[in-house]
């Protein structure tokens, strides 16, 4: 019959290896396979079953498919086969890739929580020692102060002193015309020793508050330390956290706050150290009024030397 034939040569050209590749389209064509298939043949049959019965011919016909429609479809069975094995490999490849993909993201997410939660503990000790340094700083500085109370009362003493001197001077150049009587001998005798011995406390006083001062010097250097540690740790923070949430809002990534670093000399005319007073030409020892960052204004007594103060 023709019908049939018609039929099998549009399923030879459409599933014809040289003009069409086994892809993932080819899984379209099996319910069409399936429902061409019995409906074509078996009418193609009936109609002429009913054709012989009409005319009372005495042929007998084939209520089967033709081998060579069977052939075609057996062949492009087969090559959907082949097509489907085919996309199920390369789907196959395509999930251990993702699959291991996912392996190297989640060891790498549980590693970068290993380092944050080490940071953050590095970070809690950071701020400990900070506080624990900023109250040793103040601690210090009431201690300066005191000291620096002490200085301006021994300074006094020793302008004092030094005018009682000026007068035994001159009292011993009397002396040195008119012989001194035994009790005026005492008297100068237990006059210089009280000088001597104020001039040590004095020396004594002043060596403690250098000491005090330098001290001081270097708390302050270590708090700008942990602070610049600090702002370091917290840019790392927020860096990591942009991206482990790269898949969310973006946020604003703050700069780093800049901490100034300890100035020579200030704007509102109060120096950070006696050293800076020395570099700006102040040679002369005395009381001067020093400002260290982050500290209120005081008052200390700097004794400039020869090359140091």
């Amino acid at each position: 019959p023709e019908q049939p034939q018609s039929t099998s040569y549009h399923w030879e050209k459409s599933l014809h290896p040289e003009q069409r590749e086994p892809r993932a389209g080819n899984m379209k064509i099996i319910p069409v396979l399936l429902f061409l298939a019995p409906l074509a043949l078996p009418a193609g049959a009936d109609k002429d079953f009913f054709s012989v019965g009409s005319a009372g011919s005495p042929e007998t016909k084939s209520r089967f498919a033709m081998l060579d429609d069977v052939r075609i479809l057996a062949n492009g069975l087969l090559q959907l086969g082949h097509g489907l094995k085919d996309f199920v490999h390369k789907t196959k490849g395509q999930m251990n890739d993702i699959f291991q993909k996912l392996y190297i993201f989640d060891r790498s997410f549980y590693e970068l929580s290993l380092q944050t939660s080490e940071i953050k503990e590095e970070e809690e000790q950071l701020r400990q020692t900070t506080a624990r340094l900023q109250i040793n700083n103040e601690e210090i500085k009431n201690l300066s102060q005191e000291m620096n109370l002490k200085i301006e009362d021994l300074i006094q003493n020793k302008i004092q002193l030094q005018e009682q001197v000026w007068g035994l001077e001159d009292k011993v150049t009397k002396l040195a015309i008119i012989q001194p009587s035994a009790q005026e001998t005492e008297e100068i005798s237990s006059l210089k020793a009280f000088v001597e011995q104020q001039d040590n406390d004095i020396k004594q006083l002043l060596k403690t508050v250098e000491d005090q001062h330098v001290q001081l010097d270097r708390q302050h250097n270590q708090i700008m330390e942990l602070e610049d540690k600090l702002n370091h740790i917290e840019l790392q923070e927020l860096l990591e956290n942009s991206f482990t949430g790269k898949h969310q809002e973006p946020e604003s990534i703050p700069s780093a706050v800049h901490k100034p670093t300890a100035g020579t000399y200030r704007a509102d005319g109060a120096a950070a150290d006696c050293t800076a007073l020395y570099h700006i030409g102040v040679q002369a020892s005395g009381v001067y009024t020093i400002q260290p960052n982050g500290s209120e204004a005081f008052s200390v007594y700097c004794e400039m030397k020869f090359g140091k103060s």
